[in-house]
């Protein structure tokens, strides 16, 4: 697996280990939930950018990669509906494939009962997104390998979710920028009222003008920091 870092909400980074040939990721405890909504989006386009790959079949048998205890398949749901993942009895974390994140995020939404019935007409058999075993959708309407519900990426449902992590991405770095204006305008004024306690102790006019400086500075480098980000 290769190593691929995205923002992580608090701070810092997370660091997700990706197999492109495999169409898999492994998360360690809690990685999922940590990242912010513009790192699922850029992770998104990574995973998009892949998707033409030669995939390769999943093992029968998955291992933790921390402990190489068995993986225990489990199931969640979502607002994409319900999606599946190996996780590890350690709490190590957890093995999911490229098309079941996409359902945990919202991007891929799963099928009706009248839409499969329609697609069973014209296709026939499909390949798993959970783990790429072959349906027989006119007998299934889940993998019997792995349970995987039949989904498909909806351009709309991929729409309205990039949407929705765009809004929260610009909302939660106005609220950083916000908060850091404000970390930066205390810090000034604590500054300044110690600088003003030693001009009446020293009588030193320069310390005011000092004052002005240091918030413009910090101001600057503020705007700067925006400007690359």
């Amino acid at each position: 697996m290769l190593q691929q870092r995205f923002e992580r909400k608090l701070q810092g980074e997370v660091e997700i280990d990706l197999c492109f040939s495999c169409q898999a990721i492994w998360f360690d405890d809690f990685e999922s939930v940590q990242l912010t909504p513009g790192g699922i989006i850029e992770l998104f386009k990574l995973i998009h950018q892949h998707g033409g790959d030669l995939r390769q079949p999943l093992r029968e048998v998955l291992t933790c990669p921390r402990c190489r205890e068995k993986l225990l398949h489990g199931l969640d749901i979502a607002k994409g509906g319900r999606f599946n993942y190996h996780r590890c009895l350690q709490k190590h974390g957890r093995f999911t494939t490229f098309a079941q994140f996409m359902i945990e995020k919202g991007f891929v939404r799963q099928l009706s009962g009248a839409e499969i019935e329609d697609l069973a007409a014209k296709v026939g058999v499909v390949r798993c997104s959970g783990c790429g075993a072959p349906i027989d959708i006119r007998q299934d309407h889940a993998c019997r390998h792995c349970a995987a519900p039949i989904a498909i990426l909806d351009p709309k449902a991929v729409e309205q979710a990039l949407a929705h992590f765009q809004q929260a991405e610009d909302k939660r770095t106005t609220r950083d920028v916000d908060l850091l204006g404000d970390a930066i305008v205390m810090r000034e004024k604590e500054k300044s009222l110690l600088n003003r306690q030693r001009q009446q102790q020293n009588g030193d006019l320069g310390a005011e003008l000092a004052d002005v400086g240091d918030l413009l500075i910090s101001g600057i480098d503020l705007i700067r920091g925006l400007l690359h980000h």
